[in-house]
């Protein structure tokens, strides 16, 4: 994923003067060519994640458009009340992009685990939270958020996701989820890096005579309504899977329509419990701990 923002990315700062990226001190070597090709719209504010906020707060209001990049913790967490205050009361076009999302760093211990960041961005008054699911995804996001007139939270993995879009993907629009497969059983929701293990599933339940449907819900705030209304009117049940706490993250917001919407659908969230995660280990370590395989997840349904 990291890749693919990274190739869009110098795409957008070829075809835009305005655009700036902001980086604290993260990615060692990721941003050599863009820093040599961008060098007087790049900048390495150190680790100073509040400072690089109020940075980038400044130059949006000196007409700029502004990218932050860093490990989601300490770009979205570290700095909330500067993000809070600097970018979302004023409205500004910044994009604050987190790399590692979920268990991504699952080796480096909780400190470094990202799990209610989406709960966290979502709580932000005009915050726009998008969650790609593959590379593809990633860079239609990346051009779609740099189109926004507002602050927007782009989460990522890091590298070596697989392609789930393989022939590519069209129309590619925030706030709206994308139908991979169309089904009248269970519908199987995804956010971020859990789409691969979503199609999985639904592979899984077709070999079990299920007729799963299939929906890359890249963007978490604002939610497709429209397209969960659709769902709920013709599958039976709703799953929900994210590599983030069950509370406060796509399965919250799902619920949250089928609630205001008065839908008689039943929703089954998979995610993380609301625990911190103490052990250190690799990513699909800590996915089978909690349940997060596709194996677990479909016998569970």
């Amino acid at each position: 994923m990291r890749t693919a923002m990274l190739k869009q990315l110098s795409t957008c700062m070829r075809a835009d003067e305005s655009l700036h990226l902001i980086v604290a001190d993260t990615g060692f070597h990721v941003f050599d060519d863009l820093q040599k090709e961008f060098s007087s719209r790049y900048m390495n504010i150190g680790i100073s994640e509040a400072c690089m906020i109020g940075v980038a707060a400044g130059l949006a209001l000196n007409d700029k458009r502004v990218i932050c990049y860093g490990i989601v913790p300490f770009v979205t967490m570290r700095c909330f009340e500067q993000i809070r205050n600097d970018l979302c009361s004023q409205n500004l076009p910044v994009t604050v992009i987190g790399v590692g999302e979920g268990l991504t760093y699952g080796a480096a211990g909780s400190s470094h685990h990202s799990l209610t960041d989406i709960a966290v961005m979502n709580a932000l008054p005009g915050m726009t939270v998008v969650c790609p699911g593959d590379p593809v995804e990633v860079q239609h996001a990346v051009e779609a958020v740099l189109n926004l007139d507002g602050p927007s939270y782009l989460r990522i993995g890091k590298s070596g996701e697989p392609l789930v879009h393989r022939d590519g993907l069209q129309g590619f629009e925030l706030g709206r989820g994308i139908r991979l497969r169309q089904g009248r059983d269970v519908a199987v929701i995804s956010t971020g890096n859990m789409l691969p293990t979503a199609e999985e599933i639904c592979e899984k339940l077709l070999a079990a005579g299920r007729d799963p449907e299939l929906i890359s819900m890249h963007t978490v705030k604002p939610i497709d309504r429209e397209l969960l209304i659709d769902v709920a009117g013709r599958c039976r049940s709703i799953v929900t899977i994210e590599e983030h706490s069950v509370i406060g993250g796509l399965g919250a917001a799902v619920s949250r329509v089928v609630t205001d919407e008065g839908l008689a659908v039943k929703v089954q969230r998979f995610g993380i419990p609301d625990e911190f995660v103490q052990e250190a280990g690799s990513q699909m370590f800590l996915r089978e701990k909690y349940g997060l395989t596709a194996e677990q997840i479909v016998e569970r349904i």
